[in-house]
Parts: C-alpha cells; structure tokens; sequence
C-alpha cells in the first residue's frame, strides 16, 4: 500500500506541530515546513520519527510564491506523491482597529494567511487531483473562528483573511470533487498558542462559552479526521472548534 505523505505548512509550532505529532502517530511520513525555527522543527520531525514515520523539515516563507513551489516539489523529491496537505500557516499581525493599522500589518496578514493558502491550494491541486496525472488526496485549511466573530477592536484584516480561507475551502472543494480531492477546514477558536500577542488568551478566555481555550492536540484531532478515510464523503466543510464561541 502506498504511504501517506502529508505535507504541514507551517508545521513547527503550535496547531501544525500537532497536527504532524498526532499523524506520525497514524502512520504518515510527514514534511515539515517553518520559516525560521529550524530547532522546533527538528524536535517535530524526530517526534514523528519516533512513531515509525519518515520525516523532513523545508524552511520556506509560504507568502512567498517560489517558496511555496520548492517547498512541494522538495516533499516530493524527498518522500514521493504529496496526498495529504494541511495549510497551518499563519498570523494575527500587531493587534488594533482597523483605522490604527498600517499598510504593512495589513499586507503581511493578508499575504501569509489567505495568499499563501491560495498558492499552495494551487499546487495541491496540481499535484494530487486526477485530472492532471494525480492519485487524489485530502486538503485541510486551518481558517478561524474570527472569519465569524469578525476580530472587532483587534484585528478585523485578520478575521477578513480567515473568511478569505472559508471561501476558499467552499469553493475548491466544489471545483475538485470529481477529481479524487476532498477540501476543508477548520474553524479554530482561542487556542493555546503563541499566535497571540502577550496577554490576549488570558483577557479573552472569559468570553469563551466553554471557559478555557482550546489546546493545539484538540484542533489536531480534527484536522487528522478531515484527512482521513473516515471522512471521504466530507468535502467543503468548514468546521468550528471553538469552545462554543
């Protein structure tokens, strides 16, 4: 039986790193894209090694088009056909209403978070779908519970991006049915992780329905059932892990 290869972009920290954990676990070779920690991506990588899986880790700066073509080309050459692709890349920028931003914030957000999951959708597609040679696979975005809540008085161009993403999930999903490769997403609420700038979690964790964040191992589960077999007839779902928020 062919082997799993699921590439994680931004699979060193938090959700991502989970989420390759928690599939090394489940049997897939797993390549770990970061942008600057090479030393938590090695950490995840040997996790995943441990569990009997193959592992490698792709620096590259998923804003950035020609970085997101090597970083899937390179998965390839290292581990063979890509079948499974979670886009776990991302930011919240400097936190602030939207009349206190500046053009940089807004670009940044919008570049690494909806960009950046555009391009890689791209060459997903290009790889896995059966109308182009592929074999078909399984995508999931990590999108946010701010695409619903909106990011008032924080960031609003953030919360535009993630709705960007649901959009994306929705639509891909629909073009690519009939081509062997399911798409979806998950909708995170607050969730522990250093996405948030200092203090944050703490002064929102009151507003969460459920009392508490989320913890990455939670959203990982989710994420691991949208790409399994046992969600094959789930495609252009966006699903809310959120703590009821």
């Amino acid at each position: 039986m062919p082997r799993r290869v699921l590439l994680i972009a931004g699979g060193s920290r938090g959700i991502g790193a989970s989420t390759a954990r928690l599939a090394g676990e489940r049997g897939y070779d797993v390549a770990i894209n970061y942008l600057r920690n090479a030393k938590a991506a090695d950490s995840v990588a040997a996790a995943v090694r441990q569990s009997g899986g193959k592992a490698v880790t792709l620096q590259g700066d998923m804003a950035k088009e020609a970085d997101i073509v090597r970083v899937f080309d390179e998965t390839t050459k290292a581990l063979g056909p890509i079948t499974h692709f979670v886009y776990s890349s991302g930011t919240g920028g400097k936190n602030s209403r939207l009349d206190a931003a500046t053009a940089e914030t807004i670009r940044e957000v919008i570049d690494l978070n909806l960009f950046g999951a555009l391009i890689s959708a791209r060459e997903a597609v290009r790889r896995m779908s059966t109308a182009r040679g592929g074999r078909g696979g399984s995508i999931v975005f990590l999108a946010s519970i701010a695409s619903v809540t909106g990011g008032a008085g924080e960031y609003v161009f953030y919360a535009a991006a993630k709705g960007g993403v649901d959009a994306l999930a929705n639509g891909l999903a629909r073009e690519v049915a009939k081509e062997g490769v399911r798409v979806n997403a998950v909708r995170p609420g607050p969730t522990r992780t250093d996405i948030h700038e200092p203090g944050r979690l703490e002064r929102i964790t009151p507003f969460i329905p459920m009392g508490r964040p989320g913890e990455p191992d939670e959203i990982a589960e989710t994420v691991l059932f949208l790409l399994s077999d046992a969600a094959s007839y789930v495609s252009g779902a966006v699903l809310n892990v959120s703590g009821a928020r």
